[in-house]
């Protein structure tokens, strides 16, 4: 099954409101057995200084796949974001991981 993560910056702390990636597609575009595809949705970050990153997941076929590979202009160095729904169910940062990962081993 292929699913896209597409990048896009809803909230954008920029002097101008604007964000030069904008009229571009971000996307990464990922193969996963059916049973292990993330559900498809968005997920919301917020980098706290006025910019907040949306990632979409889509669950997609062959054609679409094609098309975005085509039309893609990388993820602007965001990939951090994909792996992290992919690993987590969600977008966190570093220190955000290192909380989960920590909650989760004192539970044990």
């Amino acid at each position: 099954m292929k699913v896209a993560f597409i990048l896009s910056m809803p909230n954008r702390g920029s002097w101008n409101g604007g964000w030069s990636g904008a009229d571009k597609v971000h996307a990464i575009i990922k193969d996963f057995a059916p049973t292990k595809a993330p559900p498809e949705g968005s997920h919301y970050y917020n980098f706290g200084d006025g910019w907040g990153a949306s990632v979409q997941v889509n669950h997609i076929d062959g054609a679409k796949s094609r098309e975005l590979k085509k039309k893609n202009a990388g993820f602007s160095g965001y990939d951090w974001m994909v792996d992290s729904i992919v690993w987590y169910g969600k977008i966190m940062n570093d220190a955000q991981r290192k909380d989960h990962i920590a909650a989760l081993e004192v539970a044990k």
